[in-house]
């Protein structure tokens, strides 16, 4: 019982600290008489965040990002853990591809995407390509370091017993290499979003990059900062979906908050 009290507590702490800063950030808006085209106050975008829902605009916009969002981040997780395991299990391998794989991964993203609307037009496949790159490189990253940090001599033990490449692939360094790939993984589900928006940004016809762009036009500023909580819902959505499936395939690690909760 002691547990979910503590968290509870927790959970109650940061209720408040968001409640007191946005009464903070409402007064100070009435008080200093900040124009709403300079920083709207709390109230303003709430309404506005409201005004976007019932009206139904921002729905079709939710969907794109949202799509392009999560198809990116299964596709780029996906192919950064398989290329990570092969380069894991191959040293000769890993020095031939990995330098190739730092050097474009250093390329800053919003520089080639105008590339990929080129490529793949202005529909959602573009926005997918660009965010499976951006959470290609943690995965893969995260990957090869688990798999790299596998006790040699579990490994020593597991040759001796006549395991294969793949048994000791699935049985050993798989699991013990679990922790540090959902650490990856909870990485790459945040910089989905950014990546899903980049695209949005050079060139889309939906999403809530778009959206963004055409209210910061109008100069409809509450309305920007309304979107901007759409984004930060779904990266959220995503990082708490990795956090629960972590708890669920990484359950012999106890999580720092409960330890400190015992």
């Amino acid at each position: 019982m002691k547990i979910p009290l503590a968290i509870s507590g927790h959970r109650l702490q940061s209720l408040v600290l968001i409640v007191v800063l946005l009464a903070l950030w409402e007064i100070a808006c009435k008080v200093f008489s900040i124009p709403s085209l300079i920083l709207p106050a709390p109230g303003a975008i709430a309404l506005r965040f409201d005004s976007l829902i019932t009206t139904g605009t921002v729905w079709p916009h939710l969907l794109a990002t949202l799509t392009a969002v999560v198809s990116g981040f299964v596709a780029g997780t996906g192919a950064g853990f398989v290329l990570g395991a092969l380069l894991s299990i191959s040293p000769a391998v890993e020095r031939l591809v990995y330098p190739y794989v730092v050097a474009f991964q250093t390329v800053p993203k919003i520089a080639i995407a105008p590339l990929f609307i080129i490529w793949f037009g202005y529909g959602v496949a573009s926005k997918i390509v660009i965010t499976a790159l951006v959470c290609f490189f943690p995965v893969l990253v995260s990957v090869m370091a688990g798999f790299h940090s596998t006790d040699r001599d579990q490994l020593d033990m597991m040759k001796s017993f006549g395991a294969t490449r793949w048994q000791t692939l699935m049985r050993l360094r798989l699991p013990s290499a679990m922790v540090v790939i959902f650490s990856g993984l909870e990485i790459a589900a945040v910089l989905a979003v950014i990546g899903a928006v980049v695209g949005e940004f050079v060139g889309a016809q939906q999403g809530l990059g778009y959206l963004i762009t055409a209210l910061n036009f109008s100069l409809d500023v509450p309305g920007v900062f309304a979107v901007l909580i759409f984004l930060s819902l779904i990266g959220m959505l995503l990082h708490g979906a990795v956090r629960a499936c972590s708890k669920r395939f990484v359950f012999w690690i106890q999580r720092e908050g409960t330890h400190l909760a015992l």
